[in-house]
């Protein structure tokens, strides 16, 4: 695991001890929330309320011309199409919108678009097989807010278009439709924009039936919260109430395809880590490996004896997942070991023959966590195309970086912190020469991985009432992480192995506290340090269930030698990697650290 710079967070402790007296919350508490941008009386009450407020979906821009094409086409009997998306967000939008248009008598159907044949989005072939099924009218859920030449084949087919989707626009402009309905329009008259691809769905229906909001809300609520949680969305605002509502509802009253979920969880409540782990991958694992069709088919199941064998489709469409993945990670950890130099270069490009484009991108993002670098993991096909997926960290702009090099590339997209390319087979060594000469050239030092610790704590803070009260900052997920502690100066006194060896439990101690933490993925004969060290963790804490009583759970984020000179080591580390990815650096330097 790559050495990460520890960043303990601020709070002002005036404002954070008025809330805590204020709303009767925990001290600690409140400095978390004030430390997390927190810091108004109304921020606080709408952060601490359980009550679910929803804006207006009318504040959409083309909403009421949304509403109004979609019930002309079902007034008209025309067959209305969904286009979705094969990601946890787009299956989600597509199986809520084709059940609601189908309980309001509407001949509809969906196309979710193969990952590995047509990639993301509305392509010219989908839509003439659609047109082939006399559909008058197409909407689109997480997709379409740049298909301007799609739109206009749309129209030459003779059918009609709505798009409803939540990615940015590219520059301003808009497809042809009869309504874009996209949180990210400049003439919206929303106050808050951040919804995922179902989030938006789920406002349209509201729109179609306001008078019956509630039941929508009822009825849906767990799909929009579960697409939310998969895509990241920041859960704050509505994100935050829609999680919340959605949770509460596997809780309660579980879709009959998530209760075999929902019992077999361990712990007596089913979280928002629950289904960022358990139920997000799953329904990926469908687009990923084969037909997200199967999974929209799955979600919308209604025959409760068909509701264990859809999980057990769905855990067998992960295991498929996981075993390919882990071979591809095998792989290229094999290139990295027998070539140094691949991992030294500042920027990771690694490549292979018959690589699963479905699951490069979670590789990536497993090397980037491991060696703290922006990391492209490619997959080579039967023709010599190569398609690729990549990671990076906070600072390093991967958009940026591959649009410097598209003279390389055949396509690329993205974002700064993910982005996905394709080029042939014999462009990758120049691309990989490229892009590292970009980064060299760009940033004269690397952009360092960060940990946040929310606060530093002394080892005698670590109790049930604390986990307990550390229940109010929930949901995490994205804009509200679960919370991490720093644990400082802790002598470890016993190292064991737990989970037939997979995982490690430590006995630490501090003057007269004594803690227990678990630290995962994590192997007693790789573990670098030894009884008697002193060290400082960063750690989360929560409860765990067994044989009907409440214990703490501890466990180890990241864990480093109380003696570390943080600052030192990662100046010493710039020098280092620029030396090695170019062969260039300060020569006084070199001499400190022994090149």
């Amino acid at each position: 695991m790559a050495f990460k710079k520890w960043v303990v967070r601020s709070a002002d402790k005036e404002r954070a001890s008025a809330l805590s007296e204020k709303f009767n919350i925990d001290p600690f508490v409140s400095f978390l929330m004030v430390s997390r941008g927190v810091v108004d009386d109304i921020d606080a009450v709408n952060f601490l309320s359980d009550e679910f407020m929803m804006s207006s979906p009318f504040d959409f821009a083309d909403m009421e011309n949304a509403v109004d094409a979609i019930y002309e086409a079902i007034e008209n009997g025309e067959k209305i199409c969904i286009y979705g998306d094969y990601d946890c967000d787009g299956v989600t939008s597509t199986s809520l919108l084709f059940d609601f248009l189908s309980n309001k008598g509407a001949d509809v159907c969906y196309y979710i678009p193969s990952r590995e044949n047509e990639g993301y989005g509305l392509n010219l072939d989908a839509i003439d097989v659609i047109s082939s099924w006399d559909v008058g009218l197409i909407i689109t859920v997480d997709n379409g807010i740049n298909a301007f030449d799609e739109a206009e084949h749309i129209y030459e087919k003779g059918m009609r278009l709505v798009i409803t989707d939540h990615h940015q626009l590219s520059d301003n402009r808009l497809p042809r439709a009869e309504a874009v309905v996209n949180p990210h329009r400049s003439d919206n008259a929303l106050s808050f924009c951040d919804y995922c691809g179902v989030g938006v769905a789920f406002k349209l229906a509201v729109a179609m039936d306001e008078d019956n909001a509630e039941d929508i809300v009822e009825r849906y609520i767990d799909l929009v919260a579960v697409g939310t949680i998969a895509d990241v969305m920041p859960l704050k605002d509505e994100n935050r109430a829609i999680v919340r509502l959605g949770i509460k509802k596997f809780n309660e009253n579980p879709r009959l395809v998530f209760k075999p979920f929902v019992i077999a969880n361990a712990s007596k409540n089913f979280t928002c880590t629950d289904i960022a782990f358990r139920i997000c991958p799953r329904i990926n694992a469908m687009g990923r490996m084969g037909d997200a069709k199967r999974a929209v088919e799955l979600l919308l199941c209604d025959d409760e004896s068909r509701s264990t064998a859809a999980y057990n489709d769905f855990n067998e469409e992960n295991s498929i997942r996981q075993s390919v993945e882990q071979d591809i990670f095998n792989d290229v950890e094999r290139q990295l070991s027998n070539n140094k130099r691949l991992v030294s270069n500042s920027v990771i490009v690694v490549s292979g023959d018959g690589y699963h484009h479905g699951v490069i991108g979670i590789v990536a993002a497993h090397l980037t966590e491991k060696y703290g670098k922006p990391t492209f993991v490619i997959g080579i096909d039967e023709q010599g195309v190569a398609r690729g997926s990549a990671r990076s960290i906070e600072g390093f702009n991967l958009f940026e970086a591959i649009s410097a090099c598209e003279d390389d590339l055949l396509q690329y997209g993205g974002h700064p912190l993910a982005a996905g390319i394709t080029l042939d087979v014999d462009k990758i060594e120049k691309f990989r020469r490229d892009i590292n000469e970009f980064a060299n050239s760009h940033y004269s030092v690397m952009p360092q991985p960060e940990l946040v610790i929310d606060m530093k704590l002394s080892p005698s803070y670590l109790n049930l009432e604390l986990a307990e009260s550390l229940s109010v900052l929930e949901p995490y997920g994205a804009g509200n992480p679960q919370v991490v502690l720093g644990i400082y100066k802790m002598t470890l006194v016993s190292v064991s192995p737990i989970g037939d060896g997979k995982h490690i439990r430590m006995e630490l101690q501090k003057k007269n506290n004594k803690i227990r933490v678990v630290k995962f993925s994590q192997t007693v004969e790789d573990f670098p340090y030894k009884s008697g060290d002193i060290l400082d963790l960063a750690v989360k804490i929560g409860k765990s269930f067994y044989n009907g009583r409440t214990y703490l759970s501890v466990q180890a984020v990241d864990i480093r030698l109380s003696s570390c000179n943080e600052e030192k080591y990662f100046s010493e580390k710039a020098v280092y990697d620029l030396y090695r990815s170019t062969g260039k650096a300060d020569k006084s330097l070199l001499s400190l650290i022994h090149i």
